[in-house]
């Protein structure tokens, strides 16, 4: 399979390239601007994105390895992407006289694969614009050598970059957001054209691939699922049970929380359509005589987090059986939570199903939606046979105060 890896420098839009990408059905995932050469090359990438940043290059440590260019694969430069791309290859990067910010409209010089015939407005000379965004106050002053200008505005004029022989480009431009009109189409072409992806990330691909993946963690063991009633536990329950069949249990601790009738509509759809193992813990007077009288909503959350982990480790406790702990984690719950390893990465929040489990359970983790973005996984549901209504609808606000973290 076809792979993109995008390496993250700061931007609070990257997770939109990812998403972009996958949009084309092709794999990506999103790994830390300081990324070690050595794991790049295990990673396999067919290219290359570096996003935009908050830093200036010429004084940031926050400086990706340039042997990424020796790699001999293409590299698409996004805002201070292009601007590390350009100062790693011999250019020079300043600080702007005017800080671009916000809608801009580029003109399109030369050829190029990412940016020939498109266009949003066409002037009386016949010249054409594209809609961008910008968000930049350091700019690129000087090519890198094989590099020629592709786009350009008037306090920009090197607003794009190319060495097609290599497969290189950079816009100083934000494509990965809808400001950007044609900006889905230029990452696509990157991705498709330039990169020569193929566009084989599908749903069905990917159950066979997830399946076959799940087997080979499991094995003969047993596994033991936190089933809230939302989505992503409620996929990661389907896909589970399509590898792996009666080794699973699900636990549905109803906890007096949800929508009318949920409850038993949850258990209807798991133990009677889909055929899934679940242990239905009726808790909800336990819940509601803890939270009697409670008005702070923070002393709630911490309230109803606590009892759902008792609820739950007392009735894993009972499956002695279970060696695996299988959660609903996501990859938007992986990036927030700071995917890198070192000390420059970010935390945005953290997430209740990311970080390890309790020692006392002694289960080992299988997360088998750890990779997807939340409306794949909705695909994914409808593909596993979950009705449509259940995957699409929106998530009742009570199942962010259960959904706590099995680490605590």
């Amino acid at each position: 399979m076809d792979k993109i890896l995008i390496l993250d420098f700061g931007s609070q839009v990257t997770q939109l390239i990812a998403r972009r990408v996958r949009e084309a059905h092709v794999y990506c995932e999103l790994h830390s601007f300081d990324m070690p050469i050595e794991e790049i090359r295990a990673f396999g990438p067919k290219a290359i994105i570096l996003s935009g940043g908050p830093n200036s290059v010429y004084e940031s440590d926050y400086q990706a390895d340039p042997a990424l260019f020796e790699l001999g694969i293409p590299v698409l430069g996004i805002c201070y992407g292009m601007q590390f791309m350009a100062q790693s290859l011999g250019g020079k990067v300043e600080a702007g006289d005017k800080r671009e910010f916000g809608y801009a409209q580029i003109q399109a010089r030369h050829h190029s694969k990412l940016l020939e015939g498109l266009q949003d407005h066409i002037d009386d000379a016949g010249n054409g614009f594209l809609d961008v965004w910008m968000s930049h106050g350091d700019k690129v002053t000087a090519l890198p050598a094989g590099f020629h200008v592709i786009a350009e505005t008037p306090s920009c004029p090197i607003a794009a970059m190319a060495d097609e022989d290599r497969g290189y480009y950079g816009v100083q431009f934000h494509p990965e957001v809808t400001h950007t009109k044609r900006g889905t189409e230029m990452i696509h072409r990157f991705v498709l054209h330039v990169a020569g992806c193929k566009p084989s990330w599908t749903m069905p691909n990917y159950i066979d691939e997830a399946v076959k993946k799940i087997r080979e963690q499991v094995g003969d063991e047993e596994v033991i699922l936190g089933l809230s009633g939302g989505v992503d536990s409620s996929v990661a329950a389907a896909l589970i049970h399509r590898a792996i069949g009666p080794q699973l249990t699900c636990v549905f601790v109803d906890h007096g929380l949800l929508r009318l009738n949920e409850g038993k509509m949850v258990m209807e759809m798991f133990a009677q359509n889909l055929g899934v193992k679940v242990i239905h813990v009726d808790a909800t007077e336990q819940f509601m005589s803890k939270l009697a009288g409670e008005t702070d909503p923070e002393k709630k959350r911490k309230i109803i987090g606590g009892e759902f982990v008792e609820v739950f480790q007392a009735e894993s406790n009972k499956l002695t059986n279970a060696k695996w702990l299988a959660q609903g984690t996501i990859y938007p719950d992986v990036i927030e939570s700071a995917g890198a390893k070192t000390k420059k990465a970010h935390t945005i929040k953290s997430h209740h199903n990311v970080g390890g489990l309790p020692e006392d359970m002694n289960l080992k983790l299988l997360e088998p939606l750890r990779e997807l973005f939340k409306d794949e996984v909705r695909q994914l549901g409808v593909a596993l046979g979950l009705p449509h209504d259940m995957v699409y609808r929106h998530p009742f606000p009570a199942r962010a105060w259960v959904c706590v973290s099995l680490a605590k």
